[in-house]
């Protein structure tokens, strides 16, 4: 055989195909053949430059797998026959690619000159033992490559199946381990539904209860501008009625007490609020938590529902090593064991501050309905003493007014006895001044001389004591008149009090129906 047929067998084409021919060079081992990227062995030798120069081609089998074999194309020779003269560098025709191949000479088989080949044929290359030896050698060759090739193929089926029952019960095992984990998922997600739910729940009625701490402050505000108001009014009593009495104490309790109420409210409504946003902050958590949880049971169930014929898998390279998680096992289930929790201790705070609410919704209204009855019972008193009290200055009114009456009577009667004594006197003056124009012995000091003198003596005595009894009475009767007078005043104030207290003060908290304050 030719070394052109020898090289056109190697070649695949001892058929006579045209050059232009498409046809199979196998370029890479079977180890390699057709594994994706992300099959390609993570240990071992590298690729050879052989190996890898067959995935650098452009010319691949999109339609089928890589079966380690692809398309090249041939190039065609020149058509000037070869011979050893074209093997020289001067003689290569032009368009060569490649240089030219040198044939041995067939009777020497050496590319020596044609005068030693009579010498070379008289000699033999190989004797029959090396022939002999040389054919028991391939054969023990054979035998050796046959046996590491079952051998191989052997612990390579064996392989193949110990990766499929691996991969078989990895699946199996990841399965069972996704199940338990959809079961503890669910378990978590319906305790968080159930306290979520529990919680809102209890969230339904603190509106509820803002509504009513709110409208008791509201409510308070009232009765203290009512209770304002009236010491207030009472500000305009005149005189010596601006006495700082029971009702004023009673005003001033009342209003310490509405405003220590109303401080105990709004200390109670800020509780609310806050317990109100703590709340909230807990069922945001527990709403997040269940939408985490939902999310990832939907994630679960779809890959615990995934196998090897599901659509939509692929090869994803390096997912293995890129690790996302933010927390283990236990501090998963600790998570969401603490949401639970915080949500148990607010719905305990929001009973608790609830019953607190109403017990203090209740002690304020039980305070402010004591405090404004004894404020109106202080109220009543003091508006019967001041009945009392201006009937019995109407009673002296009346007698101071009866005695001036009487004591003007009185006074007239002293002028008139004063004026009847003014009579008398001139007679006895008379009498006397004409007794003194008597003559001579005649102007004697008789008895009637001296009861002349001795009646005008004592009528001057009586009209003095009759003028001083007089400016008595008429001091008396100043008296009475100022008594009067600060008899009317008094009686006024009393009056105008007694209408403040009964017509101003008691019309507005009678007004204010107090009794159904902060009653729920």
């Amino acid at each position: 055989m030719s070394q052109q047929q020898q090289h056109d067998n190697g070649n695949g084409n001892s058929s006579g195909v045209p050059p232009t021919t498409l046809m199979y060079s196998q370029l890479q081992p079977w180890s390699h053949a057709g594994a994706p990227p992300c099959m390609e062995p993570v240990n071992g030798p590298t690729v050879p430059p052989r190996v890898g120069a067959a995935f650098q081609t452009s010319q691949r089998h999109p339609w089928r797998p890589a079966m380690a074999y692809e398309l090249i194309e041939v190039k065609h020779l020149p058509e000037q026959p070869m011979t050893n003269q074209l093997t020289k560098q001067c003689f290569l025709p032009k368009g060569m690619k490649t240089d030219g191949m040198n044939f041995p000479n067939l009777v020497t088989g050496f590319d020596r000159n044609p005068q030693h080949a009579a010498r070379a044929a008289l000699y033999t290359r190989y004797t029959n033992n090396e022939w002999y030896n040389n054919n028991m050698t391939k054969y023990s060759e054979s035998n050796i490559n046959r046996n590491l090739s079952e051998r191989m193929r052997n612990d390579a089926v064996r392989l193949m199946r110990e990766a499929d029952e691996k991969a078989t019960a990895g699946q199996r095992d990841a399965g069972r381990r996704l199940g338990e984990r959809i079961t503890d998922l669910t378990f978590w997600r319906n305790e968080l539904n159930a306290e979520l739910e529990k919680l809102i729940a209890e969230m339904a009625d603190i509106n509820e209860l803002q509504r009513q701490c709110g409208k008791a402050l509201l409510d308070l505000e009232i009765p203290l501008h009512i209770a304002q108001e009236c010491l207030f009014h009472r500000e305009s009593r005149q005189g010596t009625e601006k006495v700082h009495d029971i009702v004023e104490k009673a005003l001033l309790v009342e209003i310490n007490n509405l405003r220590l109420s109303r401080d105990r409210l709004s200390g109670l409504h800020e509780k609310i609020s806050k317990q109100a946003l703590d709340c909230r902050g807990a069922q945001h958590l527990l709403e997040s938590d269940v939408s985490h949880k939902e999310s990832s049971l939907g994630i679960d169930s779809m890959c615990h529902q995934l196998n090897n014929y599901s659509r939509g898998i692929a090869y994803y390279g390096g997912i293995e090593k890129y690790d996302p998680s933010v927390s283990t096992q236990e501090s998963w289930a600790q998570a969401s064991s603490e949401h639970v929790t915080r949500s148990q201790a607010e719905r305990a705070k929001l009973s608790q501050l609830r019953s607190d609410s109403q017990n203090v919704v209740n002690a304020v209204a039980a305070t402010v309905w004591d405090f404004w009855s004894n404020t109106n019972n202080a109220f009543d008193r003091r508006a019967q003493e001041m009945a009392e009290a201006k009937n019995r200055v109407q009673l002296h009114l009346q007698k101071v007014q009866q005695e001036l009456f009487d004591m003007e009577k009185h006074l007239f009667l002293l002028q008139k006895a004063i004026q009847d004594k003014s009579m008398p006197l001139k007679v006895a003056q008379t009498r006397l001044e004409a007794r003194c124009h008597r003559e001579g012995v005649e102007l004697c000091k008789d008895h009637a001389q001296d009861r002349l003198i001795q009646e005008v003596y004592d009528i001057q005595s009586a009209v003095d004591s009759l003028h001083h009894k007089l400016q008595e009475s008429e001091a008396t009767h100043q008296g009475l008149l100022k008594t009067r007078c600060s008899l009317e005043v008094d009686l006024r104030n009393k009056v105008n009090s007694l209408f403040i207290d009964r017509e101003k003060c008691m019309s507005l908290r009678r007004s204010f129906p107090v009794s159904n304050l902060i009653r729920y």
